[in-house]
């Protein structure tokens, strides 16, 4: 199980296991590779951008051939004509994609239509007018595209500036996308406020991706200061529009003379038809010509990848080394045997109320009393999940005791009263958290301690 502090609200709305999504690169993100990343525990998405139904068709079918876990299907509107994106957008719902992917700039008449159809949506974005534009859309999740990402930028300031900014508004979960490639990054993302990642860069460098090796090889031999923005990449793409790439001979200006005629000529072929000199198309599988004069797509966060390996090593990595970031900061925060025992406390105080509840409901029939214990009864049980599992996290063993709370409760034979007695309970425990949730540092404890407190303050009882 992984740690708790990855299991993020996101996690729970897109149906993955650790909330970590493949971006939707256009041409790389294909079935095999959503696919892998789903079954790993992440969030898959394929890249259809401009892409004809019939391959949308066929990739959905062959990624559900391959697994069973939600993804979503990534389309640039703003880059696709107007009839095809139409097509495309009728055969996603037709096919009943769970989810979709927008990015570019917002459009709230697709996005409804969207919601309207029972979609989930996603919206990238680079900037906060354009957040705030798709939350009065509808969106379900935010992308806070930074200018650190790779392949087409549409914001000016950084993951670490925009993430931050966008959870401010609070409406709907955020997710890093930009300079991420490990699982450090993942954690800074989340200590920003993010619940989630999307790699594009990190994904690209696997063997599922459906990127060309040379694309791969290059990316995972580059450092974060070599990649570049530049705007010379123009065919097949309606508006100037800034892309990060690795530098190569178009970059240099040594088809300046080309560029400045809109002479485009064909350098290469790949997926049965020819590729553009300028073309936003990156070499893919089996492309054949002069690879190194297309665009080769690369985030910075480039400079933490250093091999090529299998999707699912690359996300259980990144897990892993998340962890282990937690753990240290878990080591640099309260004391660790004073934090057990205030939380084994705790837990013996949740024990018993539990108990209460179950012995008291064996004691009356009225059906609303009862109603109202059982309700009680879940939230205490609730509680003592989260406790049990934090301390195990903290590498103890929680305690099977009841606090002296049952005894006294059960001491009280009447059950208004002793109902009071409970909600006195209640509030005893909830002022106990939020006494010490401001000085516990760990993010991931926070958290589940946030939740015990919401409980109980939702709790009738108190």
């Amino acid at each position: 199980m992984p740690h708790p502090a990855l299991h993020t609200p996101l996690v729970d709305l897109l149906g993955c296991r650790v909330p970590i999504i493949c971006a939707g690169m256009g041409g790389v993100a294909r079935h095999e590779l959503a696919a892998v990343v789903g079954n790993a525990g992440g969030f898959g998405c394929l890249g259809m951008v401009r892409e004809p139904v019939e391959l949308i068709r066929r990739e959905v079918q062959a990624y559900r051939a391959l697994s069973e876990n939600p993804f979503a299907v990534n389309l640039i509107p703003a880059a696709t004509p107007g009839d095809l994106l139409a097509e495309q957008v009728a055969a996603c719902l037709d096919l009943q994609v769970p989810a979709m992917a927008l990015f570019w700039d917002v459009q709230p008449e697709l996005i409804r239509r969207l919601k309207d159809a029972g979609v989930l949506v996603l919206q990238q974005v680079g900037r906060r007018s354009d957040a705030e534009a798709a939350i009065r859309a509808g969106v379900d999740v935010l992308i806070a595209q930074g200018v650190e990402a790779g392949g087409h930028v549409w914001g000016d300031v950084s993951t670490l500036a925009l993430v931050p900014e966008l959870v401010a508004l609070g409406e709907v979960p955020v997710v890093a996308c930009g300079g991420i490639g490990n699982g450090n990054a993942l954690v800074a993302a989340l200590a920003l406020g993010a619940q989630g990642v999307a790699c594009g860069s990190a994904f690209l460098a696997t063997t599922e991706s459906y990127a060309h090796d040379y694309h791969k090889q290059r990316l995972v031999e580059a450092g974060a200061e070599q990649t570049l923005l530049t705007t010379a990449f123009f065919r097949n793409w309606p508006m100037p529009a800034p892309v990060r790439v690795l530098p190569n001979a178009v970059t240099r200006g040594e088809y300046a003379d080309l560029h400045a005629r809109g002479d485009t000529p064909v350098i290469g072929e790949q997926d049965g038809g020819p590729i553009h000199l300028f073309s936003t198309d990156s070499p893919l599988r089996g492309a054949q010509g002069r690879l190194e004069d297309m665009p080769i797509y690369a985030g910075q966060s480039c400079a933490q990848l250093r091999d090529i390996r299998p999707a699912a090593e690359r996300l259980a990595r990144m897990v892993e080394e998340a962890e282990a970031c937690l753990a240290r900061l878990q080591g640099a925060a309260d004391s660790e045997a004073d934090l057990v025992d205030w939380l084994q406390e705790l837990l013996r105080a949740e024990r018993a109320g539990a108990r209460v509840m179950v012995d008291s409901a064996a004691q009356t029939e009225d059906p609303q009393l009862l109603d109202r214990l059982h309700v009680l009864h879940r939230g205490e049980a609730e509680s003592c999940r989260r406790l049990r599992r934090s301390i195990e996290y903290l590498g103890a063993e929680p305690c099977r005791e009841l606090g002296a709370f049952h005894a006294r409760a059960m001491a009280i034979d009447d059950l208004a009263e002793r109902l009071q007695f409970i909600a006195r309970g209640q509030r005893w425990v909830a002022r106990r958290l939020s006494e010490r949730l401001p000085h516990i540092r760990q993010a991931w404890l926070r958290q589940e301690l946030k939740e015990v407190l919401r409980l109980h303050r939702d709790d009738p009882g108190s």
